[in-house]
């Protein structure tokens, strides 16, 4: 665990350098997790809210992203995901967009965040399917169900190299 936190900062330290200019054009970063734990208790609602370990892993994403300068902040149109995108988009001063979870890096997406650093909010399969779209390479399977803990962070160069980094956060 103190390996990884140690990555981790590391990767917080240099991601600033990530969006620096280079020729009047900027790397575009994404930053993509999946929403907090959400209320199970009734399986007929398709639109449950955070339960309390959700809101404080919520929170906890707020922090982690603390240090991070983001120009825009995503998210599906259901309450889990935008509970969870919220305390970010709060510290951060922004309101949350949203995105279909159908149209995963459109053409629109992609002009509207080039050169930009944005978090986007997803679920269990849109989160790795949008990182795969990305990339143009199915690398990233679904995240298993019990799993609200992963990061993927995907980086655009301004000569379209791309790379992801993938972390756990508990």
């Amino acid at each position: 665990m103190k390996h990884l936190l140690i990555l981790f900062f590391a990767v917080f330290m240099a991601a600033p350098s990530f969006s620096q200019e280079n020729d009047n054009v900027k790397t575009t970063t994404y930053y993509f997790i999946r929403h907090a734990e959400k209320d199970r208790s009734d399986k007929t609602n398709k639109n449950p809210n955070l339960t309390q370990a959700g809101i404080l892993r919520a929170a906890k994403w707020s922090l982690v992203f603390e240090n991070v300068t983001f120009d825009a902040i995503y998210s599906t149109d259901y309450n889990r995901t935008k509970q969870t995108a919220q305390p970010t988009a709060e510290k951060k001063g922004l309101e949350v967009k949203l995105y279909d979870p159908r149209q995963l890096y459109s053409q629109e997406f992609a002009q509207a965040t080039k050169g930009q650093t944005v978090l986007v909010v997803g679920h269990s399969n849109t989160t790795p399917a949008f990182v795969n779209t990305i990339l143009g390479e199915r690398k990233h399977e679904n995240i298993d169900d019990s799993n609200n803990a992963n990061l993927y962070i995907v980086t655009i160069t301004p000569s379209g190299e791309k790379s992801d980094l993938v972390l756990t956060i508990d």
